[in-house]
Parts: C-alpha cells; structure tokens; sequence
C-alpha cells in the first residue's frame, strides 16, 4: 500500500521521496505538466514500464536540474542560452533533448540497464523547470551523487494524468508512496505532456504544453523557427 502525502511541504515531501526512489521504490509525483512516475532501479524501471504498458523502446527521462542539463549536455552556447530564455527567462517547462557527457561520473553511478533505458540513439532527455516539488527531488537527490529516471503516471499513449484520482489503478498500485499537491498547472483537456525539443537540431519531438509560448521565445529573441511535428516542411 502506497504512502499519499497530501499538502505541499515540499523539503519534507523531497526527502520521503528520495529516500523511497533510492531504496528501490516507484513514487508518483506532482508536476506542472502532470503527475511522473520516478525510479532509479532496475527492478523498479521495469515494474513502471509493465503498470504503463510501455514499450522500451521509449526512453526515459533523466531527473534533474538546470545544473545537471549544462553538466551533461553537450551543447554550444547559443543553445543553452535559447534554454535558459524559455525555462528561466520566461518561467516555461521544457524537455531539453541533446548529445550528452558519456563518461560523466554521475552517469557512470547509475545502474546499467536504467542508463541504457534512458538513452536514445546519442541523446539524453532532461526536464527543466517542471515545478517546486520535482526541482526540489532533483536538487536533493544530485547533492547526493544520485540520479533518479522518470516518465509521467500514465498508461502508454492514454495522455498525461493532471489530478491523482485520474491516474489509471494499474500505475498506482505499483507507487511506494503518492505526493498529491492537487491539480497540475499547465492541465489540457488533451492529456499534454511537456514539449520536447532536440536542441542540436531543433527537431519537436513533441509538441507539448506551452509550445506556442516556447516556440515564440525562439522566433522572437532567436530567430529560430520550430516545426510542429506532422506539418508541413
């Protein structure tokens, strides 16, 4: 039976949640964009990846800060300059895709198999900026060497669950603990999750909450113009 933490003590609600994810546990937590799953084990990627009914062939994302996305990613200074303009200057979530640091010793602590669950092709997806909560989980955890996965709290292609009550039985049953801050910022009567964007390419690979916002950001301040996936070229 999963712990539901209710409220928004969000030191104290990071610390539970570390504490589970590290020992092997799945937590659900609240985002902006939608409630996440996160893991860090093996056993437990799998357990989340089975309740989602999601193919491998997915990756997962890298749980983790503004720090962590300049640690690793291997980007030119325009582009993280792009970056920093939609998640810190203009306050938007962003699931920055990029070429990343291999040999990174944070990358090398991880478990084999999560690492490689994570990957796609050269690239690592980090979320930025999703809220308070997920910021605090990713900040605690990296001062303690570790990095935590995750993927939204959701089975597979069913769209991004905004209220815990909305989450499908099968992925909560597989929760060790529940943090319910109520109903996510950016909610969308179509199940959006945050926009992704390769940003050694600038290919969408989704387009998520916020586009619009984001893809003004880089038409106005950058000159960069964003393709919606399935239009036009």
């Amino acid at each position: 039976m999963a712990i539901r933490i209710e409220g928004h003590d969000v030191a104290a609600d990071a610390r539970r949640v570390c504490d589970r994810v590290s020992a092997g546990g799945v937590a659900v937590i609240h985002l902006d964009v939608g409630y996440a799953v996160l893991a860090s084990t093996a056993e437990a990627v799998r357990r989340v990846y089975a309740a989602k009914h999601r193919s491998f062939e997915k990756p997962t994302g890298i749980v983790g800060n503004h720090w962590l996305h300049r640690e690793l990613h291997q980007l030119p200074p325009d582009r993280l300059a792009m970056i920093e303009a939609v998640t810190i200057g203009h306050d938007l979530p962003l699931a920055v895709i990029a070429p990343f640091r291999r040999n990174h010793p944070l990358l090398a602590s991880m478990d084999p198999f999560v690492l490689a669950n994570a990957v796609k092709g050269d690239t690592l997806n980090i979320l930025l900026n999703a809220g308070q909560l997920r910021n605090a989980i990713a900040d605690l955890a990296l001062a303690e060497g570790r990095l935590f996965v995750g993927s939204s709290a959701n089975t597979s292609l069913k769209g991004s669950r905004y209220a815990v009550p909305d989450i499908e039985p099968e992925v909560i049953a597989i929760a060790d603990i529940v943090i319910d801050y109520g109903r996510s910022r950016y909610s969308t009567p179509d199940g959006l999750s945050s926009t992704m964007i390769d940003f050694s390419t600038f290919r969408v690979q989704r387009a998520g909450v916020c586009f619009d916002e984001i893809a003004a950001v880089l038409s106005d301040e950058f000159s960069i113009t964003l393709q919606r996936p399935g239009s036009p070229a």
